[in-house]
Parts: C-alpha cells; structure tokens; sequence
C-alpha cells in the first residue's frame, strides 16, 4: 500500500509540475517572422481554451477534465464537481467559455455530452457554474439537446456569446439524423439562441412557428465546430465541417436555412453525391468553402495590436488538415488564405484564442495535447 501511494504522489506531481523551459520558434509568415512558444503539455485531448483574468487557461480535456494551466506550464488537478459526460466518440467535455460578468460572478458556461436517464442515448448539453478554487459549485443546467439518440458523433458544439447577452450553441445533427437539419421540430443540426439563464429571447425567429423549437436561430447545418462574433458587424459567424470536402465558413443569421443535407460542395466518405447539387433557392450559400475539407475548428477574429498586418482578419485552426489558417476579408469576402504551422507543429489544432495581452493561443487536439504561445519574433 505504501509503494502504490508513493507512485500515486509521483504521478500527481509529475501532472502537475511545469513545462521545462522551452526554445521559441520563429516561423516566416507572409507578413514576416513569429514565434512559436509551448506554454504546456500533456493535456489529453484537450477541447477548449478560455483566458482566465489572472492571465491563466481554463483548458477543457474531452475524456471528461476541466483544468486550470498556468502561464509557467503548471497543470492543475482536475477541477471537481462536473455533471455526468458521456466519453464517447466525439463526445465528452467540450466547450468553456467564461460567463460576460464572470468578474464578479465567478461563473463559467461549459458544453458536454450528456448521458439518458436510461439506455445509450445521448445528446449536447449546456451547464453554468461558479468556479471556486479548484472546484465547481451551483452547476446549473440550460440547455439540453432534444431528442438524445445513440450516437458518437457530431456534437457541435462551440458557445459563443452575443453583444446582448445571448448565448449562441452550435449544434450537430449527429451523423445517423442528417434529414433533421432540415426540420424545426428537433435541435439536430441548428444553432440555436438562448438566455444566460436558459429561457428562450422573445425575438428568436421561430418563436411564433407553430411545432418548431423556440431555441433555434438557424438551420441546415451539418456538425458546426466553429464560431465567433464579428466585432464590426456584431453578428454571428460560424464554421462547419461538411462531409468529404465542402467544409464552410458561414454569415449565420436569423431563420436562415444552410441547406445541409440537401446542397454541399461535399460528397459521400469514398465518393458519391450529396443530395441535390451545390445551390437551391431559399437555401443560403457559404461565404468560404473547404474542398478537400480541412476539418475546420475554432476560430476568431483577430482584434489586437501584436499583430499589426492580422488585424481583423480570421484565425481558423483545422483538424485534418494540421494547420492554421490565416483569412483576410473584405467585408464578407475571403480575399486571402495563408496556411501556417503545418511543418512546425503539424498537430490537430482544435481550438484560439486571444488573450488580454494581444497574443494568440491554440491547443492541439493530441493524446497528448499542448497549449501554444504566438507572439512577435524578436
């Protein structure tokens, strides 16, 4: 017993200790040199990433851990207190954003897959709590998929939070339910709109449609793992995988239809067509396509002053594809793709994020994942 708590202890410590130092790596970009810093590793398949205010990560694991890492590498133990996740496939513990009062509430909002009361069906959930210390408290549940079925794949499902204190989720039709992304009487395949504390906003564009779901701001959608607020425009923008290419950035809006199954720029796993062509009337079309599909994931729109020539322009980690992205628009026009860190990294890239201080943070999506550091090249 003694032996096996000795190992137990060297074990923890090992979890936890710091990242040895590390060498920068400067990378040549087309707007000239960054460079690369591991700021941790070890994670486990690691899902999400949100910037604490002390300038710490909350990082999501999908196997079901919510961890604080520190700036100096130190990974914490698990934080206590989580719901019940199915681990599973795609499925666990997914996104973490921080709540907009989170200053003073201390709350966080967390996307997972949630078990049935009963059999193997599952679906997306949403669950608030405070966090205190290296615990959660108060957790409080708001939004849950409808119907669970028994599936492993497509979750969804990023949160993002609207200027009005709407909380947007990104939702999967789950492989098996295509054809739901079609119907409004299911969350499958919608991005759906709710309150911070769940209830439903007054002005969502099927409140008043009879035998549609309240919650749902769009529809048509395949497995959107993607999302960001355009910070000039205010409005919603999503990314979304398609099937064996036809992965596509959208302008998601209000009561919108994406078409998905019944129009992609994609096609069946080992050939074959989707549906009915690449265009329908009344169905909208992507501003950006992916073929082949890079397995698009998180993304922002860069908004600091590090990064002079990325201003305002779109940062999309892929999964597939091992790369980063760098999108410059105008307006809703992709004029320029850049792909970076495909060499130097070549991980699956799974989630960014800009800090306060004005550089960018991603994760990689490995057993044994990492948290990199993008600044300037001195």
């Amino acid at each position: 017993m003694m032996k096996n708590s000795k190992l137990a202890l060297c074990l923890s410590l090992a979890l936890i200790a710091p990242l040895a130092s590390a060498k920068a790596l400067d990378v040549t970009t087309e707007s000239g040199k960054i460079s690369v810093k591991t700021i941790a590793t070890g994670l486990k398949n690691p899902w999400s990433l949100a910037v604490l205010p002390d300038g710490s990560f909350l990082v999501t694991e999908r196997p079901g851990n919510l961890r604080i890492v520190q700036p100096n590498g130190t990974i914490s133990a698990p934080i206590s207190g989580l719901p019940k996740i199915v681990d599973k496939g795609q499925g666990g513990l997914l996104d973490v954003v921080l709540a907009p009062d989170f200053a003073t509430s201390k709350k966080i909002y967390f996307s997972y897959s949630e078990p049935a009361n009963k059999g193997n069906a599952n679906s997306t959930a949403v669950s608030f709590a405070t966090l205190n210390g290296n615990k959660l408290e108060k957790v409080t549940r708001v939004f849950s998929q409808q119907p669970k079925i028994d599936s492993s794949a497509h979750f969804g499902s990023r949160l993002a939070w609207a200027p009005d204190g709407t909380l947007f989720i990104t939702l999967g039709e789950r492989y098996s339910n295509k054809e739901d992304a079609q119907t409004l009487n299911n969350h499958h395949g919608k991005v759906v709109r709710i309150n911070a504390d769940g209830t439903v906003p007054k002005n969502n564009p099927f409140v008043n449609t009879p035998g549609a779901l309240p919650e749902i701001w769009s529809y048509g959608h395949r497995n959107v793992q993607g999302a960001a607020i355009n910070p000039n425009t205010k409005q919603l923008w999503t990314g979304e995988h398609g099937p064996q290419g036809g992965d596509e950035l959208n302008l998601d809006q209000a009561g919108k239809n994406y078409g998905w199954p019944v129009i992609t720029y994609g096609e069946h796993y080992g050939g074959g067509k989707i549906g009915e062509g690449t265009e329908k009337v009344g169905m909208e079309q992507p501003l950006n396509y992916w073929v082949p599909s890079l397995a698009t994931a998180g993304f922002i729109f860069y908004t600091g002053d590090k990064f002079p020539a990325w201003k305002n322009n779109i940062l999309l980690t892929s999964l597939k594809a091992r790369t980063l992205v760098r999108l410059t628009l105008d307006g809703t026009k992709v004029l320029k793709e850049e792909r970076l860190l495909t060499k130097e990294i070549n991980e699956r890239l799974r989630h960014i994020v800009q800090g306060s201080d004005g550089l960018v943070y991603m994760i990689s999506d490995e057993d044994k994942g990492s948290i990199y550091q993008l600044s300037p090249s001195k």
